[in-house]
């Protein structure tokens, strides 16, 4: 499962993880590519004019668990980690889940559990 969670831009065919910066967009690929400049190891980034990207959209991967509304925010042996996004703390301690900060909530769900996993983009 490829969990995505940011902004991404189609660029020339081909889409990439990116990052808007006023009238650039900055593309970022995991290994060396023509154009791309190093700038961490397994992170390289080219820098292209806003105007030259055919798309760009921040998407997230949603899902249900337990009956209720989560992001998917990352996944690891068989596990999910989720985010609830129902906006509803009574439902969320019912659930058991971690309080991450003020009004977000966490848990790691078996991924045998989770429905309805599916990209949204806006």
């Amino acid at each position: 499962m490829n969990v995505r969670h940011g902004f991404y831009a189609r660029w020339r065919g081909a889409e990439y993880e990116a990052s808007p910066d006023g009238p650039r967009m900055r593309l970022y690929l995991e290994r060396p590519a023509d154009g791309f400049t190093p700038v961490a190891p397994g992170r390289h980034v080219r820098v292209v004019p806003a105007a030259e990207v055919d798309g760009f959209a921040y998407v997230s991967t949603r899902c249900t668990w337990r009956g209720e509304p989560f992001v998917v925010l990352g996944e690891h042996d068989g596990w999910l980690r989720v985010e609830y996004v129902g906006g509803k703390a009574p439902v969320a301690e019912r659930l058991g889940l971690e309080m991450f900060d003020r009004g977000v909530y966490q848990a790691w769900a078996p991924r045998a559990e989770v429905e309805d996993v599916r990209e949204e983009a806006v």
